[in-house]
């Protein structure tokens, strides 16, 4: 589709402010983020015991790729801004709630509640970014929406578990209710544009091979990027790291993606994006070379940033794809992607567990360096053929 076609996809949701939507980007991952490091404090505080304290973690991360379609369908059929309240709306109501209970039952119902809200915020932010921007410009705010969620995710693996010793652990599910609370009322006068109308969705569009593909791509992104980093702070404990260093050494991933992301802006420049892609990809080889050779501190650090890096580049460029793959219902696409990337990192963490559990990480790193080559293969020359079947 055309420059020129493509903005007629646009919403009217561009009248929400660029800091706006970053708050939400970063609300979204800190909130996604801030349980892990504060799973002992938990089990020591409540009654949970700490497989309690996991559940509540997985509960959280299975409604929130579960719910990725349901938000895409509601989102294309009545509007992003709409869908936007809604989420922050029952985002508050689950941080309050999980505020109120330390029993496990209700405590895992409100976490759950949690996912299903928050997962409805960041690919409904990449769909407004979609719908309202072209070109560089989409490119850019793409990377600016990655540098503030890369912000949420190193606050929250940082601060959480600290601010829960020493304070209580019920201040961490309280921020993002305040954080909420917040955005609604910044949220008060934005609109959707009469794109929403009903019956103005092609749900099948979001079902053409070219999306499929994408969709295909993305499961394996997701087990070669988030899968894989899973295992970032266990290895930096195998080598004798203590996991307050672990911690800090494994947050080198939010400074990758910051730093990948401000060099994203020049790069869209000058590279296109399946160049982009390539680039992307061969620094998350370099990563997962490092640790394949030898895991020590220094070479597992060097991943975490590399990879971090790469998601600025590569994954932020296959956003960008799947924001453009299906754009007569480009919100159900960017949710199924979302999903897919998902079930992609649980796949990926599931299929390694038994090595991580024998303490072979270097297999673990090997295995993400040959799919990070088969990743990168499919995914330029798949773009490429796409883009010039669309050109044509």
């Amino acid at each position: 589709m055309t420059a020129t076609k493509d903005s007629d996809q646009q919403t009217g949701a561009g009248s929400i402010p660029d800091p706006v939507l970053r708050s939400i980007g970063f609300l979204s991952f800190f909130d996604r983020f801030a349980t892990p490091p504060m799973l002992v404090v938990l089990a020591n505080r409540t009654d949970l015991t700490l497989a309690d304290a996991v559940g509540l973690v997985a509960s959280y991360s299975l409604l929130y790729a579960l719910g990725q379609p349901l938000w895409g369908f509601i989102s294309d059929r009545f509007g992003r801004v709409t869908v936007l309240r809604t989420a922050l709306v029952g985002l508050l109501l689950a941080a309050i709630a999980s505020t109120l209970f330390s029993a496990h039952v209700p405590l895992l119902i409100a976490r759950s509640a949690a996912g299903l809200m928050a997962g409805c915020l960041y690919p409904t932010l990449l769909t407004i970014i979609g719908d309202t921007r072209t070109g560089i410009e989409r490119a850019r705010g793409l990377s600016d929406l990655q540098i503030y969620s890369a912000l949420g995710t190193t606050v929250a693996t940082l601060a959480a578990g600290a601010l829960a010793a020493f304070t209580d652990w019920r201040v961490v599910f309280g921020l993002p209710a305040l954080g909420c609370l917040a955005l609604l009322l910044f949220l008060r006068r934005a609109h959707d544009g009469a794109a929403h109308r009903r019956g103005r969705v092609d749900v099948r569009a979001a079902f053409s091979g070219a999306a499929l593909g994408v969709y295909g791509v993305a499961v394996l992104e997701g087990a070669v990027l988030m899968g894989i980093l899973t295992y970032v702070v266990p290895a930096l404990q195998h080598a004798d790291v203590p996991i307050a260093v672990a911690g800090i050494l494994a947050s080198g991933y939010g400074v990758g993606v910051i730093l990948g992301a401000r060099l994203m802006r020049r790069l869209v420049q000058r590279f296109t994006r399946t160049q982009l892609m390539g680039i992307g990809g061969v620094v998350l080889l370099v990563g997962y070379v490092a640790s394949s050779i030898a895991q020590n501190p220094a070479t597992i650090t060097v991943t975490a940033v590399l990879v971090g890096a790469s998601n600025a580049v590569l994954h932020s460029s296959v956003q960008g794809w799947a924001t453009e793959v299906a754009p007569k219902a480009r919100a159900t696409a960017v949710s199924l992607f979302a999903c897919s990337l998902f079930l992609g990192s649980s796949a990926g963490t599931f299929l390694t567990a038994g090595l991580a559990g024998n303490g072979e990480y270097g297999a673990i790193f090997l295995l993400g360096l040959v799919a990070t080559a088969l990743l990168t293969a499919v995914v330029t020359l798949g773009h490429a053929t796409w883009e010039r079947r669309r050109v044509s």
